[in-house]
């Protein structure tokens, strides 16, 4: 069983404790891929227009300055192997990838940041629900630590969105059974830190990432979490 006292710390984190469980471990390896084949061609040639900046938001996003995120964690559709359904969501926090798988050999591949304690989490669960330029709220852990965060709180209403928010400009929620896990999948404006173990957060994703996997994800698909090692 995993638990998340240890994650409270993030800062995606909102409310109270309710744990995913992990998989067989056999199950995990089942999904983490030795090799990949990329599937589309030329793609330095449009890496620049992928992430270039975004105007029609109702908040700008700047480009990603390439040179600061290696080229494993950019978009790519990729070959892969899944006995997962289509419409799935897989986070290899290994790798730092997160894959949409699109069929039963392909998949879109992108790349993740993780919080250190985010190696913890690990198991199945579903997208509860999705949210444009969704309201931060810190857990009262975070604001008892940092007291100049009580503005944010629940009683406050919380961080409004906008290029500040952590939360970046998308939030996919995680829910098990029905109820809120607390963890997200969101975008971040420190896209340097994609492909990296931070000191908070949740699976973050640059902002044009998510932009793009927020369009082709569905309410209620299912995650596939693994662990960091099996």
């Amino acid at each position: 069983m995993v638990t998340r006292r240890n994650f409270l710390n993030g800062i995606c984190a909102v409310g109270l404790t309710s744990p995913l469980y992990a998989c067989a471990s056999e199950r995990f390896r089942d999904e983490r891929p030795t090799f990949q084949e990329p599937l589309e061609s030329n793609l330095d040639d449009r890496y620049g227009q992928l992430y270039g900046p975004i105007t029609s938001e109702p908040y700008p996003i700047g480009a990603v300055d390439l040179s600061r995120v290696p080229n494993q964690f950019y978009r790519q559709r990729v070959r892969y192997r899944s006995r997962e359904p289509v419409g799935s969501i897989i986070v290899d926090t290994a790798n730092f990838h997160l894959y949409l798988i699109e069929g039963r050999d392909t998949a879109m591949r992108y790349g993740v940041g993780l919080g250190r304690a985010g190696f913890g989490w690990s198991g199945r669960a579903e997208v509860g629900w999705k949210q444009k330029w969704p309201t931060w709220t810190p857990p009262e852990e975070m604001i008892a630590r940092q007291p100049d965060l009580e503005k944010y709180s629940a009683d406050n209403g919380g961080m409004p969105p906008g290029p500040e928010n952590p939360l970046g400009a998308r939030a996919l929620y995680i829910f098990q059974d029905g109820e809120d896990t607390l963890y997200r999948i969101h975008g971040t404006p420190e896209y340097w830190t994609i492909g990296n173990a931070v000191s908070s957060g949740c699976v973050r994703m640059m902002q044009q990432d998510v932009i793009d996997l927020y369009e082709r994800v569905n309410a209620g698909a299912p995650i596939l979490v693994m662990p960091a090692a099996t």
